[in-house]
């Protein structure tokens, strides 16, 4: 399979730069695939910048990037209308959202004011300003990077902003061989100015329409529902998933088969990618005594296949 081929070559580029992380790297292509937004949250230091300019770079991607900070403003990130005496008429200025592959980082340290500008871009595609509405390149793909809320000046993701992410990985500390590697190495930055595309954009647009065309059996959207279901309960979670986080926990899983080389969703592949998908939007029961991550498998173990 040509896909197969074309991924794996993605695959393959991306572990040279982001050492002993393959599952993790493995989800990150899943979630572009799927056209989705990601979300990547961790401490200082593990990679999440560096993981997002390889992206962006084996991807054939527009690349910007942006330091969220307390004070950035809603405007410095979609634009702003100046006034031209020429035109005699205020001629609108795009920021740094005009991009293909646009690097949220440290997003958490922005106002909610600030955030909440990203809703429409990463929902709609497209930015609304003065009345106006200007289309956002295509593809566009947020990948933003959180520090943990317990770290000082960062404010927590509202609800709607978490739901328009697709994902949510951690990519964590590496294990000893792997440190080692970057140990001896000085780090993996200086390799990605070395990172040739490996698609265009037309071949991407081809590789998602082949995600959507995976077949998934009627057993299998049984399964699905049913781990829906278990969400919404009251069981394991306050509130459960909504259509929006159903529909992409669906797309997900068939990146995730047509990674693994087939045109049909298998139930591992929804087990492989369901709490990187749902955790995120997710708030545990008062009683659960666990994190969202642990209560979502918790959950999926003790939901049968049908």
């Amino acid at each position: 399979m040509q896909a197969q081929h074309h991924i794996q070559s993605i695959l393959n580029q991306l572990n040279t730069v982001i050492v002993g992380k393959k599952p993790q790297v493995q989800d990150c292509v899943a979630c572009l695939l799927a056209g989705g937004h990601l979300l990547i949250e961790d401490v200082p230091g593990v990679g999440k910048t560096t993981l997002a300019h390889a992206l962006a770079q084996t991807f054939g991607l527009q690349f910007a990037r942006v330091q969220f900070t307390a004070d950035l403003m809603p405007s410095d990130l979609t634009g702003v209308s100046v006034y031209d005496r020429v035109q005699e008429s205020f001629v609108f200025h795009p920021g740094p959202v005009f991009t293909q592959l646009l690097l949220a980082d440290e997003i958490n340290r922005a106002s909610p004011k600030t955030q909440s500008a990203l809703l429409e871009a990463m929902e709609e595609k497209q930015v609304s300003t003065e009345g106006r509405s200007h289309r956002l390149p295509q593809p566009f793909f947020v990948i933003a990077t959180q520090n943990p809320l317990e770290q000082l000046g960062t404010y927590a993701l509202p609800e709607s902003q978490l739901d328009r992410f697709l994902m949510r990985i951690s990519l964590g500390y590496p294990d000893r061989a792997a440190e080692r590697e970057l140990l001896r190495g000085n780090g993996r930055r200086e390799h990605l100015d070395a990172l040739q595309p490996l698609i265009d954009t037309a071949q991407l647009a081809q590789l998602q329409a082949q995600v959507l065309a995976v077949h998934a059996s009627d057993a299998l959207l049984n399964y699905v529902q049913d781990l829906i279901d278990a969400t919404r309960s009251g069981r394991w979670f306050v509130q459960g998933l909504s259509p929006r986080a159903g529909i992409g926990l669906l797309r997900a899983a068939k990146a995730q088969a047509l990674i693994s080389g087939r045109d049909y969703v298998a139930p591992d592949d929804v087990q492989a990618i369901l709490a990187q998908t749902v955790a995120h939007r997710l708030v545990p029961s008062i009683h659960a005594g666990r994190g969202a991550l642990e209560q979502v498998r918790a959950m999926l173990d003790a939901t049968p296949l049908a």
